[in-house]
């Protein structure tokens, strides 16, 4: 499977159609618009912290990635007549054979299903690259993530720590 290529439709819970694809260099102002979408909760739970912009260093690290190492997928959905970036996900490996998952939907396409989505295509490309496991950092508060782990079908632990739920699952 080639990752860099990698484009799949599904039906959202809505009946609307997404596609998740892999994410290209071209998508940048589409993730900066889903970003300006995205509360200032989303964003806290995504990155654990209030932010308002990027710097160019981690534009360059969200986007300069090579599908191997580091592989993102976009959640695509067509609004108005135009295509819309609406959520991501990647992985990066820590090697030998396993990698840290993450995922966000801006804030008005939640509830639809699409980081489930996400997380199905993104494991069956870690299988097929000989991941072993996904681990996660999760907050405690971010409910409908645990939730995404719990219903994914994967063997799960978690492990509470300082504010943080270590999330594992066996690929």
């Amino acid at each position: 499977m080639n990752a860099a290529e990698y484009s799949a439709v599904e039906t959202l819970r809505d009946g609307r159609r997404v596609e998740i694809r892999a994410q290209r260099h071209g998508d940048r102002d589409a993730i900066a618009a889903a970003f300006r979408r995205s509360s200032p909760e989303t964003i806290y739970r995504r990155f654990f912290g209030a932010r308002t912009s990027f710097t160019e260093k981690e534009v360059a690290f969200y986007l300069d990635v090579d599908f191997v190492q580091h592989v993102p997928l976009v959640a695509e959905l067509e609004d108005v007549g135009q295509k819309v970036v609406v959520g991501g996900g990647r992985y990066i490996v820590s090697p030998p054979d396993r990698a840290e998952v993450a995922f966000t939907v801006d804030d008005s396409h939640q509830g639809l299903g699409i980081a489930t989505h996400l997380m199905r295509h993104l494991v069956a490309i870690a299988r097929g690259s000989g991941i072993k496991e996904f681990f996660a950092e999760v907050l405690p508060e971010n409910a409908p993530m645990l939730k995404v782990f719990e219903r994914s079908g994967l063997a799960m632990t978690t492990r509470r720590e300082a504010g943080v739920v270590h999330v594992t699952l066996a690929l």
